[in-house]
């Protein structure tokens, strides 16, 4: 019984609470985006820092308001919250990671680009170290044929949790500043200097 009671708090009414909260803090800040122009028949490999995911399904909203997006999301013990949280947000998610279901992430995510589905995808989580890009994100770009976009989010007053990632907490009543860089093409570099890109422009807007 009491299994039952902690599984339904942590993946029922603990998402639910949670995405009030991200809304009502979206909602009390002033928003500005700085978006490329981005022509929506082209899938996106959606890359951005685990520490700026919580305001990001509203940047992709923002972008493409009518299209529904995926997110890798790890197999982890808290995966399961935060997959259902990104729900009530509008984002779908596949579970799994470069750590642990690692061949089932890679082929169901290029599946749904083939398909036409943006896919999401934090290149340094689950676990780090922050700032740090696995190599999954260049292997599905390549197999895929899907270009890179990055997203970033930085809010103009925010609490930063003392995590592996520095979790960026947006607080109530200020500016979030919403960015999208022109996708990009990394087929022709091989995994160091694609991963070494992929760094270099996912951290010309992030917070240190």
């Amino acid at each position: 019984m009491k299994k039952r009671i902690k599984n339904f708090l942590s993946t029922k009414l603990a998402p639910f609470i949670l995405q009030l909260i991200v809304r009502f803090i979206y909602l009390t800040n002033k928003k500005v985006f700085h978006h490329a122009k981005i022509e929506r028949n082209e899938p996106l490999l959606i890359s951005f820092w685990h520490g700026e995911l919580l305001m990001q399904p509203f940047n992709y909203q923002k972008l493409r308001p009518k299209s529904f997006a995926k997110a890798i999301i790890s197999e982890h013990k808290d995966g399961e919250a935060i997959t259902k949280t990104v729900e009530y947000l509008g984002i779908g998610s596949i579970r799994g990671s470069s750590s642990k279901g690692g061949a089932k992430v890679l082929i169901s995510t290029i599946k749904e680009l083939k398909n036409g589905k943006d896919i999401a995808i934090t290149p340094d989580g689950p676990r780090g170290p922050r700032f740090s890009v696995a190599d999954g994100i260049v292997a599905i770009s390549k197999k895929s044929k899907a270009r890179i976009c990055v997203f970033n989010c930085k809010p103009s007053k925010y609490w930063q949790l003392n995590s592996w990632d520095k979790f960026i907490i947006p607080k109530p009543f200020g500016t979030i500043e919403f960015f999208i860089q022109e996708p990009f093409d990394i087929s022709h570099l091989d995994m160091e200097e694609a991963k070494a890109l992929i760094h270099e422009k996912m951290m010309i807007n992030a917070i240190n």
